[in-house]
C-alpha cells in the first residue's frame, strides 16, 4: 500500500485550525485499537500489519501535527503534550471512550502521557484498556539518540533541516534497522515523500524537541507505566542502537509489570522489519487478556 492509497482511505479533522490526518476501519462492534506512530515517520509505518489487525479490531490511527499527511505549521513549539491533546481530540471526535493501544518510538512517549492522564481520571472515565509498545525510549536514561538527532536538537538544527536529502534519510534510517532487514527502496520513497510533504523538513528541528520532554517529565512518564492498572507489553528489536536490548533489559528491572517479547535479530522498526512476528506476539498478548 503506497502513501497515496493510504491517504485516500483516510480523512481529516480540524484541531486548532490545523488539519490532522486520520485513518479508521469501518465502525464495528470489534474492540477498538489505537495505533500511534513515532519520529520522524507517520501512521503509514503500520501498513504491513494493518490488514491482519483489522480482522480483529476496529483500527484508528493518525499523523501527529507536523508529521506525515497532517499539516506542518511553523509553530514556536511542538510538544509531547500537544500531540497527546490531538490524540484525545480525535478519540472525542470519533466518539471513542475506550480502546487498546499499539505504539512505537515517540508514540510510546505520547502514550505515557496519555496513560498518566488516565491514571488521574476516575475509574468510570478511564480510556485505555491495554498497550503494546514497540521500540521506544520509555526510559530516557537508557535511550541513545543518534548523532543526527543530537545535531537537530542543537542550535544548529535549523541549519541542518534544509539538507535532509533522501540519501541522508536513507542512511540514518538504515542504521537503526536490523542488518538483515533494511528498509526497501519503496519504503524509503514513501516515508521520505510524507516526511517532506508540506515543508516537513523545515519543522524537523522543532519536532525533535520531544527528547527534551522525555527528560523533563521522566518521573511522571516512567511512573505511569510502573503504576499502570492495565496490561502492558513491549515487543523489542534488540539490534536497535537507540532503544534496543540495552533498553529492554532495563525495562525488565524497572517496569516488571510489563510483558516482554524479544526479537534478537530485528532493529528499531519491528512492524516493518518483522510484521508477522509482531502480529503473532501482539495476538498472543491479547489472547491472554
Amino acid at each position: 500500500m503506497n502513501s497515496k492509497t493510504w491517504q485516500d482511505s483516510g480523512a481529516y479533522f480540524s484541531f486548532k485550525e490545523s488539519n490532522i490526518f486520520y485513518k479508521r476501519t469501518p465502525d464495528s462492534d470489534k474492540p477498538k485499537l489505537l495505533l500511534i506512530h513515532g519520529f520522524p515517520t507517520c501512521s503509514w509505518d503500520y501498513y504491513k500489519v494493518w490488514d491482519r489487525l483489522s480482522e480483529k479490531f476496529d483500527l484508528i490511527t493518525l499523523d501527529f501535527l507536523g508529521y506525515g499527511l497532517s499539516d506542518k505549521p511553523k509553530l514556536k513549539k511542538y510538544s509531547t503534550h500537544l500531540q497527546a491533546d490531538i490524540v484525545e481530540s480525535l478519540l472525542e471526535y470519533l466518539n471513542i471512550n475506550s480502546c487498546h493501544v499499539l505504539a512505537h518510538d515517540f508514540g510510546d512517549t505520547v502514550f505515557q502521557e496519555l496513560l498518566a492522564r488516565d491514571l488521574e481520571r476516575s475509574n468510570d472515565q478511564k480510556i485505555y484498556q491495554s498497550a503494546v509498545l514497540l521500540n521506544g525510549g520509555i526510559l530516557p536514561e537508557f535511550h541513545h539518540p543518534r548523532p543526527i538527532q543530537k545535531v537537530l536538537l542543537s542550535p544548529f538544527g535549523i541549519l541542518i533541516t534544509p539538507l535532509l536529502s533522501k540519501s541522508l534519510v536513507r542512511r540514518n534510517l538504515t542504521q537503526v534497522f536490523g542488518k538483515d532487514t533494511p528498509p526497501s527502496d519503496f519504503e524509503i520513497d514513501q516515508l521520505y515523500s510524507m516526511l517532506t510533504r508540506k515543508g516537513g523538513k523545515y519543522v524537523f528541528h522543532k519536532l525533535i524537541r520531544y527528547l527534551n520532554d522525555r527528560r523533563t517529565y521522566a518521573q511522571r512518564w516512567t511512573s505511569s507505566l510502573q503504576n499502570a492498572e492495565i496490561p502492558l507489553a513491549m515487543i523489542n528489536g534488540h539490534l536497535d542502537p537507540v532503544s534496543g536490548k540495552h533498553l529492554v533489559d532495563a525495562v525488565r528491572v524497572k517496569i516488571p509489570n510489563m510483558i516482554i517479547c524479544d526479537l534478537p535479530d530485528i532493529g528499531h522498526f519491528p512492524q516493518i522489519e518483522a510484521p508477522v512476528r509482531v502480529l503473532d506476539a501482539f495476538f498472543d498478548f491479547h489472547a491472554k487478556l
